[in-house]
């Protein structure tokens, strides 16, 4: 007989994902701007025109601050394996556009 914590086994669910057609298209943005409290994170994802005064907000995702942590990790992760892949990845030195005091 123990006293001591007793471990559980580890169950994985296997969650299934449904895609509809709009949504598998995906959007394309070419800015984000990431804002957030101390509840959650908020994701705002735009398409900048060239030579556009306006641009268009394309997608927002609302997300938990542990959850936005996993999906750095794993953005770091997978840019790693891209530069491995592909070579490194050129970031323009100067900002494309300005819109409303974001970069």
């Amino acid at each position: 007989m123990s006293n001591g914590p007793q471990e559980k086994p580890v169950q994985s669910a296997q969650i299934q994902i449904e895609l509809d057609e709009l949504v598998a298209q995906g959007i394309y943005a070419n800015l984000a701007i990431i804002t957030h409290s101390e509840a959650e994170f908020v994701l705002d994802f735009i398409y900048v025109q060239p030579q556009q005064p306006k641009a268009r907000l394309r997608a927002r995702v609302i997300t938990s601050p542990s959850h936005t942590k996993r999906l750095l990790v794993a953005l770091q992760e997978n840019i790693k394996n891209y530069e491995q892949r592909f070579g490194p990845i050129e970031v323009a030195k100067e900002p494309v556009a300005q819109i409303g005091g974001y970069l």
